[in-house]
């Protein structure tokens, strides 16, 4: 895996790039909560700066990832990344916060081109066998910057504030940049789609996903794994104070444990991906990931809910490994920046809706109610994915007939 070009090249970029977007994210979060003295409403449109453009670009950058060749879209999506953070730093001089929102919504939407054309890139020169290791192994990135990602930029702003956070930001991101062109050059496309509108590729990506059986089922499996998160990821701090009766800032421990055990499965995971099916590898984590969620609900004791929470964070990349894995395998090369464009705005719409409603389930209901029905839904997602498996095992009992 480590020997092909593009595996080496792109998780490398990837690597700055997260390290980036992380002390940027954070350093911003600092610096807005005391430039407005911890207003919340001011602190939640950072939120909305990072994820609108989710929403808002993640389907139209995913259809001119299909349109522009991959690599240029990277490096071009990389640098003007880094120019824009040094725009804003030159703002920042002169006083104020609101160009850091600006600025995080301009990297955030450049991502949305970034990312498809990185999955692109792995549809077209990664080997099947290696397909996914490689994206076991891109999952497990996540974990990594889950726990150094918010250390990280914590120290650089407390240390040295938000201008220097944005200049280490700015070199982060155009590293990632160098590093890209590094790439062998985009090989021409046989079929053009120049003469095409916009509006028609990004309605016959709709209708790829909507007539292929695996995208629609994965879509709904996303769906209930988007809303399972987001119903408990603002009940954490309630878990910690309310059921286990701790301090708030024992939270941070249990974050720690769950983002390290994540960086151990995710390990483990891209060491046995060649052996193991993803769609059982899927349906196994979300199975045992529904047992941890209730299981973390109903716990009274820290011992309990810290090993739960190990257990579900090793078994987690099974979970977007197995799905990220069953989506590239499932989607033509020419479909699948639209493809992925579609999948995680479903993943994350649901999420948020999920983080909405959390409340309000939360006081009608209880905290063990939330994190049962969360439970729930994840179960829902792992049934839904059992027609997948059953035609699998006909076939290969007819075969073997």
């Amino acid at each position: 895996m480590w020997s092909n070009r593009y595996v080496r090249t792109i998780i490398l970029s990837r690597v700055l790039l997260q390290l980036g977007i992380w002390i940027r994210n954070y350093g911003v979060l600092l610096y807005v909560t005391e430039w407005t003295h911890n207003n919340p409403v001011y602190v939640s449109l950072i939120s909305v700066a990072e994820f609108a453009p989710i929403f808002l670009f993640a389907l139209i950058g995913g259809t001119l990832a299909d349109r522009w060749q991959p690599r240029r879209t990277m490096i071009w999506s990389d640098l003007l990344s880094a120019m824009s953070v040094i725009a804003v730093l030159l703002l920042v001089l002169k006083g104020g916060w609101i160009a850091l929102l600006a600025g995080s919504f301009i990297s955030a939407s450049l991502s949305q081109l970034s990312q498809p054309s990185a999955t692109k890139l792995y549809k077209r020169h990664v080997p099947e066998e290696q397909l996914q290791s490689v994206m076991s192994l891109s999952q497990s990135l996540i974990a990594i910057f889950t726990i150094l990602g918010p250390a990280a930029g914590t120290f650089i702003f407390i240390q040295f504030g938000i201008q220097v956070t944005l200049i280490v930001t700015a070199i982060l991101f155009f590293g990632s940049f160098c590093i890209l062109l590094g790439l062998p050059v985009d090989e021409e496309e046989t079929q053009r789609s120049a003469g095409r509108k916009f509006r028609e590729e990004l309605k016959e990506g709709l209708h790829y996903i909507r007539s292929n059986p695996s995208l629609r089922t994965l879509s709904l499996t996303f769906a209930a794994v988007g809303m399972a998160s987001g119903l408990t990821q603002p009940l954490q701090i309630f878990l910690v104070i309310e059921q286990l009766h701790l301090d708030k800032s024992f939270l941070q421990w249990f974050l720690m444990a769950n983002g390290a055990a994540m960086l151990i499965g995710g390990i483990i995971i891209t060491g046995l991906a060649k052996k193991l099916q993803p769609h059982l590898m899927l349906i196994t984590g979300l199975l045992i990931s529904a047992v941890c969620t209730a299981g973390i609900g109903a716990s009274r004791q820290m011992v309990l809910t810290f090993v739960l929470l190990i257990i579900s964070g090793l078994f987690y990349p099974c979970i977007q490994g197995g799905i990220q894995t069953l989506i590239v395998r499932n989607t033509a090369v020419a479909f699948i920046g639209r493809v992925s464009g579609a999948m995680m705005p479903v993943f994350m719409g649901t999420m948020v809706v999920g983080m909405l409603i959390s409340g309000y389930f939360k006081e009608s209901l209880s905290l063990m109610a939330v994190y049962m029905f969360s439970g729930g839904l994840i179960i829902a997602g792992a049934l839904v994915l059992f027609p997948l498996v059953l035609p699998k095992r006909s076939d290969q009992q007819s075969k073997a007939a």
